[in-house]
């Protein structure tokens, strides 16, 4: 099942709305991070910057088999060896992995789905007891260049509110604004 409009342009004009690397080292991805899932991985914007700094794997999953060829030409274009490509369809099939097999999940511009718990749900489920997931969606300002229609774009709030149903820990909660497109979220799994 395809998720709702992303709003999601080509690659170049893209790739202008981030800082991979400063986005990812604000959200705590280090070499102390093991292995990682990318969840709606895309063109690959995050998932080859965190195979540079994470210490493990990273699966890199998509619905699009042409996100994926973008993503395998990265990998070979970067010299990294640490990325598995899948295709999948994650709302109704999950990721494929095994239960608590990831030390972190990236929720990058994907929550503004028709089923965002069962994409949260299923993060909760592959992370391993006090891994963490990270979230990044675009703001709720209708100046913003690109992403989803304003109606299905999830709030900041709206987005913890979903993440605590899910079992993830409250108190955990670390907001990050990435201005001028941007907010994320990292929040922990509770510990069993």
């Amino acid at each position: 099942m395809r998720m709702r409009e992303s709003g999601m342009s080509e690659e170049l004009e893209w790739s202008k709305f981030f800082d991979p690397i400063k986005i990812l080292k604000a959200m705590g991805l280090n070499k102390r991070i093991k292995d990682v899932a990318d969840l709606g991985c895309g063109y690959g914007t995050f998932t080859i910057p965190t195979a540079k700094l994470v210490s493990g794997k990273v699966y890199a999953i998509d619905i699009d088999p042409k996100m994926i060829a973008v993503v395998k030409d990265k990998i070979r274009n970067n010299a990294v060896n640490n990325v598995k490509t899948i295709v999948r369809d994650l709302l109704s099939k999950g990721s494929g992995l095994k239960d608590e097999s990831v030390d972190y999940v990236l929720l990058f511009n994907v929550l503004h789905t028709q089923y965002p718990r069962k994409l949260l749900d299923e993060a909760f489920r592959i992370l391993r007891t006090n891994g963490r997931a990270a979230i990044i969606n675009w703001n709720r300002n209708p100046t913003t260049p690109r992403g989803p229609p304003m109606k299905i774009r999830p709030t900041l709030e709206q987005c913890i509110e979903w993440c605590i149903k899910s079992g993830f820990e409250s108190n955990s909660i670390k907001g990050h604004d990435f201005k001028p497109y941007h907010y994320g979220l990292v929040i922990r799994k509770r510990e069993a």
